[in-house]
């Protein structure tokens, strides 16, 4: 008999986070009005942030098998990709944006920490993290202590856990001022046919919980992170949990010796949702069920109602199932780390969840009513095109004029901390732990990540344009994903497959549930053409700001994690020029395209404006001839054109070596569209004289258009005979601006 000390009702249930009609349908489900500690579990799982109720239909559109992949979207903790030699790849990329906006430290450190337990509860040994931070403007007082907050809170719990951060991307846009957005990607090597799964095996297993003691940090983060977040929502400060990164690395390596003995049946991650999404997934996948005693779980806060147990979110957790047989080799190992490893209960038939506390039944429920494919709720939201599509619209160029002293408008674009060097903030990641990263000292477009022991290499890279997406959801994010193609390609990788962290606003907005379809639907029809399918990720909605009334939601930022391999890591191509003399080109077509562009924001003060150039036939030709002559070693370097134009990326292939070059305009092209334009599909790459007759030859029988820009030369820069300058003098300006605005 289920003990009912508190006996909630609908409105209990609302200020829980459900609907009515969620609460009727859990009423239906266990035939009775369930207690408070039963509605608080299916008030965490049925959570958007833990079920997927109103983007899941969307999400099973996205390509899902094929290629490399071992393990697809929904299958695992993570993804899992074949990288050959008997080795595979999990990677995975999530959100932690509420947390990190009410307390940026815990926020994103424990973030990072969640992300890299998904890794190693599968048997992988993280290799690398990446990440794609959101902020608004960097010269706002609460802003500068966001970001500080945040990028030590990564910097942090990174370097103590022994991970190296090898790559990430970070823009500033006013719609981010009160939502910040903290995405953190994990990446590590496992042997093919030693991965563990996330399930509860069967009925007869016993139950462990390992880790750190449970305590009240956390509770409800689930649902707190399906809401907006307001002017109260520092109020929910217990919501966000705490990291202790020394603590991870022991459960890291604890976890991976257990796995050696035989004894695990299978593990998972104690993340959103705590014991209550951990058991009820594991016996949902197995279709078994679970005995659980709560008040056997070390805790560390003093009174603990079962129900904050059961919800708790508190850090480095895992929950493992083990042979019952082989129980004290599992002790024994989580004994020598010095790591608490209890028996909680064991698994049993019939596919019921029953928790107790000190012998009393507290909660009985059908553990596949509370999973996304058993008795979640699904739901599709209605759609309707953004208002201000129309103001996209009514754009046109010819209105822009086009300036005269095109040396200041560069100078002014260049200051934009969206171009800038994110210097201030990367020099506090540790990229070279493990001394595998190829790229700290070879710029590239890439991360380059050896796998030791063989020839191998993995490039990695996050993107995402959020303005692009904006202007056009479809087209934003197949551009996404291509640019995260585009920049494998560059570095000498093959894209092979994506993970993503789709951060929106509230999917009860028409406008918002459009966008993210849309953009589900561009994701898709990119991934399927560039044969990357998607390995998983999450979505997080509800990334808006309630003020006055008034409803500031982000930009639609789908990000898109992407890795690529190098079979040999000799492959990788660098973006930097090498000598004078060579020859610079570029691959694609320059053209009248000012779109969306971070010129026309910076300069002109125009927000709405189409998304740039894009077509998905003329980025598939081209990338598939950037990858052959980069084999081929026609090319001395490859960067490709992004935020800023063709100006910031001449710029940034002469920093590193300081070498300057002469380029010349092309007369059917503005000026400043040409500089400073952000058409799609262009990569600028530098050949040496004695190459540049098979070079071009090569792309005229490929078909692929290119355009010759100019040389190598010096150390000043000149735009059609102009003297904008020594190199030196920009790249002082680019890599110290940040740091000035973060005074």
């Amino acid at each position: 008999m289920v003990t009912a000390d508190l006996l909630p009702t609908v409105d209990t249930a609302k200020r829980l986070g459900l609907l009515a009609e969620e609460y009727e349908k859990i009423c239906a489900i266990l035939g009775r009005n369930p207690n408070f500690t039963e509605l608080s579990l299916y008030s965490v799982m049925w959570s958007e942030h833990c079920s997927y109720k109103n983007s899941i239909l969307q999400l099973k559109t996205l390509p899902r098998k094929g290629g490399r992949l071992l393990v697809g979207a929904g299958e695992e903790n993570a993804g899992l990709v074949d990288i050959g030699d008997g080795l595979a790849c999990a990677f995975k990329i999530e959100s932690h944006n509420h947390p990190s906006a009410i307390e940026p430290y815990q926020g994103a450190a424990t973030g990072v920490g969640g992300i890299h337990r998904d890794i190693f509860t599968m048997g992988a040994r993280p290799i690398a993290a990446l990440n794609s931070l959101r902020f608004g403007k960097p010269d706002n007082p609460r802003m500068k202590r966001l970001i500080a907050g945040v990028v030590k809170g990564i910097g942090d719990y990174g370097n103590c856990f022994g991970v190296p951060t090898v790559g990430g991307e970070v823009y500033f846009y006013d719609c981010y001022h009160h939502d910040i957005l903290v995405n953190a990607m994990s990446v590590g090597i496992v042997q093919v046919g030693e991965t563990i799964s996330a399930t509860a095996g069967g009925p007869g297993n016993s139950v462990f919980i390992v880790g750190s003691a449970t305590g009240k940090d956390g509770i409800h983060g689930a649902t707190f992170a399906s809401a907006d977040l307001s002017e109260d929502s520092h109020e929910d400060l217990p919501a966000v949990q705490v990291g202790d990164p020394f603590q991870e690395k022991l459960l890291l390596e604890a976890t991976l010796e257990a796995i050696k003995t035989g004894a695990i049946v299978g593990m998972q991650d104690m993340g959103a949702a705590g014991i209550a999404c951990s058991t009820s997934e594991m016996s949902a996948r197995a279709g078994c069920g679970m005995r659980i005693d709560l008040d056997k779980v070390p805790q560390r806060h003093a009174n603990m109602e079962a129900w904050e147990i059961l919800l708790s979110e508190s850090q480095e957790r895992m929950l493992i199932v083990c042979k019952p047989e082989k129980e004290d080799l599992l002790k024994a190992v989580f004994a020598k780390w010095d790591l608490p490893c209890e028996k909680i209960g064991e698994t049993t038939a019939g596919g019921l969840l029953e928790y107790y506390w000190h012998g009393k039944k507290v909660a009985e429920v059908p553990a596949n009513s509370l999973v996304l494919g058993g008795g979640a709720p699904v739901y599709v939201r209605e759609q309707r095109e953004p208002a201000y599509f129309a103001e996209i619209a009514r754009f046109r160029m010819e209105d822009i004029s086009e300036p005269t002293d095109l040396y200041q408008v560069a100078q002014t674009l260049w200051a934009s901390p969206n171009i800038a060097s994110k210097r201030w903030i990367t020099r506090q990641y540790d990229s070279m732990v493990r001394t595998a990263t190829v790229t700290s000292t070879r710029p590239a477009d890439a991360a380059v990540v050896y796998v030791k022991g063989t020839r191998k290499a993995l490039a990695l890279t996050t993107d995402c344009n959020s303005a692009y997406v904006y202007a056009d959801p479809y087209r934003g994010a197949m551009i996404a994903v291509c640019e995260a193609a585009r920049n494998i390609t560059c570095a000498g990788g093959e894209p092979v497959a994506i993970t993503n962290c789709l951060n929106f606003g509230n999917p009860y907005n028409p406008e918002v549930y459009y966008q993210f379809a849309q953009a589900v639907r561009g994701m898709g029809d990119a991934c399927r053409k560039l044969n990357t399918p998607v390995t998983g990720g999450n979505v997080s909605f509800y990334n808006q700001y309630i003020d006055n009334g008034k409803v500031i939601p982000v930009y639609p930022t789908p990000t898109i994690g992407m890795l690529g391999i190098l079979e040999d890591w000799e492959q990788l191509m660098t973006l930097d020029f090498k000598a004078e003399g060579d020859l610079i080109y570029l691959l694609g077509e320059s053209r009248n395209d000012i779109g969306s562009s971070e010129y026309l924001r910076e300069v002109h003060r125009v927000e709405h404006s189409p998304c740039p150039h894009f077509d998905l036939e003329e980025e598939f030709r081209m990338l598939n001839v950037l990858r052959d002559i980069i084999r081929k070693r026609l090319v001395q370097s490859a960067h490709d054109v992004s935020e800023g134009g063709l100006f910031v990326t001449l710029m940034e292939c002469a920093m590193p070596r300081q070498l300057g070059f002469t380029v010349c305009s092309k007369p059917s092209i503005r000026k400043d569209a040409w500089l400073f334009g952000e058409a799609q599909s262009r990569v600028v790459v530098s050949v040496a004289p004695e190459k540049k007759a098979l070079f071009e030859q090569y792309l005229q029988e490929r078909g692929q258009p290119f355009e010759w820009l100019g040389r190598v030369e010096g150390c000043r820069v000149y735009v059609d005979g102009e003297d904008w300058g020594l190199v030196s003098s920009w790249k002082y300006i680019y890599e110290h601006r940040l740091e000035e605005l973060m005074r």
